[in-house]
């Protein structure tokens, strides 16, 4: 029973869903320092821009995983 719990909290729909969530988190904070140039220096936003894109390609990566080859 708590096999079956763990996995589903593992699953790949929960982690997708936890990718989505921290994507957009980034895209707020992003977003934030852009408009208020003296928030973030240049080096934290470019590195917050890469880790958003890490973001995109795990979550296209999973939902590939997730979404059938072909029409049943």
């Amino acid at each position: 029973m708590m096999d079956a719990l763990f996995e589903d909290l593992r699953s790949p729909q929960r982690r997708l869903i936890g990718l989505r969530i921290e994507h957009a988190d980034l895209d707020a904070l992003i977003d934030q320092a852009s408009a208020f140039a003296q928030s973030l220096d240049e080096l934290s936003l470019r590195r917050l821009k890469k880790r958003r894109l890490a973001l995109r390609d795990q979550m296209v990566h999973l939902q590939a995983m997730l979404d059938p080859k072909e029409p049943a």
